[in-house]
């Protein structure tokens, strides 16, 4: 006891050194630790029929321990982490209480069996198998009639046996498969024990205990999928094996992922003929997820078969084994490597070393091209990532061993995984939950499916400001949350006071994915990561520019007809700096005028209908959207100052005579899918019209 006084001595005048705020944060570090757990005690007895039991307590966060060794006899002086302590004891059945003690204070107790017995084990039953997730592991679990441990000799020169409490379970992982001899002997008090021999084949996990890597969230415009779960299939592949190849493919599923596995290979080819062939001209790069056991070389090539045929190989030399490798490679590789088209590829070929007897698995092939239009910073609605792991909370950042929803809990709790996280482009900030959320005991829910409970319910205002500098993001308004609604700065409700700002960590992983994370104190980080929802593409996403060409610019009375002024080619010369100008419709919905140093600027501007420094609100400064219905053949531009074609014509005549709009409402016809036709009526029998082209 004189050790741990002196221990507590320090420990208090250091403490009267802190500051007040360093005593604060500790003492927020202790109000969130918490006690400790998987408390449990290893047992062992010697053979001598005395009776002597050595225990070591056995805990997660414990600083110390107490037992009650339940005949009786006093308790245990504190037992510091990693010790033993012997005992003696009569024959007979005891309950062990072991007591651990956490650094604030609190403890937890745990009940443990022992059985003293002077006769020796009997009935010893032995259950040996192969680990399902882990690759050449053995568990051994032992049982026995008045046993108190067991250990196991694993068949492997200089290793000691193990041992551990009769029924737990021991584990081994070897070097190697094959075929060892394992023996179990169990003990009791008595001098005699009882062994157990058999002669067991160790095996090798021959393929990936976990599905491939989850693909970005990407616009369907900006990927050519072939073969994934995650995007819409774009390519009828008519043969994942070819008859000219040397394999065997079998489709299966991991996790519930569609994967495909090819055996004892030597080539494979995939086909994907006349109308599936791809045009990969516009993308920047080709992906697939590969898992192998045994090859050391793979091979990726491409062939166009769309005129003189035309191919390319790509190498990877000693590809990591036992694990998923995610591949991308430019599309500029393949060019680069002498295929002189990728407008038509129709056939893609597999193959690497070991020749004939490589095994592989494959998924998430596809195409595809940097994100256009990404919006800027966190702007955009969020969802939780709807898949194992996006929900956790551990010691560390990247560690979720607390606790991690798992496939099931994502099924489970499909009310939260639907809730939206909405940053707005003003700096406005909305936790949108619909009629249903995840909600907790604490809230008074019954951590299931309920209606959202104030304030975490999105009823209050907030903002954000997101640092990127820092990588954080600061949710202001009572409420406000991401991933989580209890854990905050201050630790997790209702623990502490519903704080008015939260700031979090953040991370892109991608142009739409983001980890996130916080620290609430006590080495506890909840993790989230979530994904940015992108609306459907629409045929305008894209740049446009009036068609450099006579009478793409127009004035008259009817659709059709512009005899009231009609730019010809002089015009379009002179007017250069507008025929440039760019007309920018964005996949998330946003749309910009990008006039650059010059446009044509009118009188009514203060410009001499000439070229000139664009004006403000017309020189796209200010944010604006669009929505296009496909169906009236209409297109809405929202926000002041955003027009198509000419900035005075709008819904209620020319500007200067009306004021500036909030928004304008165009007609539009495709001419093809790179050509409209804009029209706009401003009243009085006026319509001025606009050919634009996509670029």
């Amino acid at each position: 006891m004189k050790k741990v006084k002196y221990i507590l001595s320090i420990f208090i005048v250091v403490l009267s050194l802190f500051g007040c705020k360093d005593e604060d944060d500790y003492k927020d570090f202790l109000n969130n630790t918490e006690p400790p757990i998987n408390v449990s005690a290893k047992v062992s007895v010697t053979q001598d029929n005395t009776g002597l039991v050595t225990i070591i307590p056995l805990a997660e966060g414990a600083i110390n321990y107490v037992l009650d060794f339940g005949d009786g006899s006093e308790v245990s002086d504190l037992i510091e982490p990693g010790s033993s302590v012997d005992h003696i004891y009569e024959e007979g059945s005891y309950e062990l209480s072991i007591t651990a003690n956490g650094l604030n204070g609190l403890s937890t107790t745990s009940i443990q069996t022992i059985d003293v017995s002077f006769q020796a084990p009997e009935n010893l039953e032995v259950f040996i198998e192969n680990d399902s997730s882990i690759s050449r592991q053995v568990n051994v679990t032992a049982s026995a009639d008045f046993a108190l441990s067991y250990e196991v000799d694993f068949g492997v020169p200089d290793l000691e046996p193990l041992t551990a409490n009769i029924d737990d379970t021991v584990s081994y992982q070897y070097d190697e498969a094959g075929t060892y001899t394992i023996t179990v002997t169990a003990f009791s008090a008595a001098i005699e024990t009882v062994s157990y021999t058999e002669e067991f084949e160790v095996t090798e996990i021959l393929q990936p205990l976990v599905a491939a890597p989850n693909p970005p969230n990407r616009q369907d415009s900006d990927v050519i999928s072939m073969y994934s779960n995650a995007y819409e299939l774009d390519v009828n592949v008519s043969s994942w094996r070819s008859e000219w190849s040397t394999s065997v493919l079998t489709d299966i599923q991991i996790n519930g992922n569609d994967t495909k596995f090819y055996a004892d290979a030597d080539f494979v080819g995939v086909e994907f003929y006349d109308e599936d062939a791809v045009d990969a001209s516009g993308m920047d790069a080709f992906h697939l997820d590969f898992w192998s056991l045994n090859a050391t070389t793979f091979r990726i090539k491409l062939v166009d078969l769309g005129g003189t045929p035309t191919e390319a190989e790509i190498v990877i030399e000693d590809i990591p084994q036992n694990e998923w490798v995610s591949i991308d490679i430019p599309m500029s590789n393949f060019t680069d490597a002498g295929m002189t088209s990728i407008s038509s590829i129709q056939q893609l070929i597999f193959s690497g070393l070991p020749v004939g007897t490589f095994d592989f698995f494959i998924d998430n092939v596809y195409f595809y091209k940097a994100p256009s239009n990404v919006p800027e910073g966190l702007q955009g609605t969020w969802k939780m990532a709807p898949q194992a792991g996006s929900l956790g909370v551990g010691p560390s950042v990247g560690d979720i061993s607390f606790f991690s929803c798992d496939v099931g809990c994502v099924d489970l709790r499909a009310c939260y995984f639907d809730d939206s996280y909405i940053f707005g482009a003003d700096g406005s900030f909305t936790n949108d939950l619909g009629a249903e959320s995840w909600i907790e005991g604490w809230q008074g829910g019954g951590d299931a499916c309920g209606t959202p409970v104030a304030p975490h319910d999105g009823s209050n205002p907030a903002t954000y400001v997101y640092d990127e500098a820092a990588g954080t993001v600061t949710l202001n308004g009572v409420g406000a949350y991401i991933g989580l609604a209890k854990a905050n700065n201050q630790g997790e409700l209702p623990n502490v006071p519903v704080p008015d700002s939260i700031t979090y960590n953040v991370t892109f992983t991608g142009p739409n994915e983001i980890d996130v994370n916080i620290d609430i104190g006590g080495g506890i980080f909840w993790q989230f990561k979530l994904v940015r929802e992108l609306p459907p593409a629409t045929p305008l996403t894209g740049v446009w520019q009036m068609a450099p060409e006579a009478g793409s610019l127009g004035v008259g009375p009817s659709m059709g007809d512009i005899s009231f002024f009609s730019c010809d080619a002089a015009c379009v010369d002179l007017r250069d700096c507008y025929f440039d100008d760019n007309y920018v419709f964005g996949a998330d919905g946003s749309f910009t005028n990008v006039l650059g140093d010059q446009s044509w600027i009118e009188g009514w501007q203060g410009g001499g209908d000439a070229c000139g420094t664009p004006v403000a609100p017309h020189d796209g400064s200010s944010p604006a959207t669009y929505v296009y219905d496909e169906a009236a053949g209409t297109l809405t531009l929202n926000g002041a100052g955003a027009y198509i074609g000419l900035a005075k014509a709008n819904n209620q005549g020319e500007l200067p005579n009306v004021p500036v709009p909030d928004s304008i409402t165009y007609n539009v016809t495709f001419q093809d899918a790179n050509t409209i036709n804009v029209s706009i009526d401003i009243g009085g029998g006026i319509f001025w019209q606009f050919k634009l082209i996509k670029l």
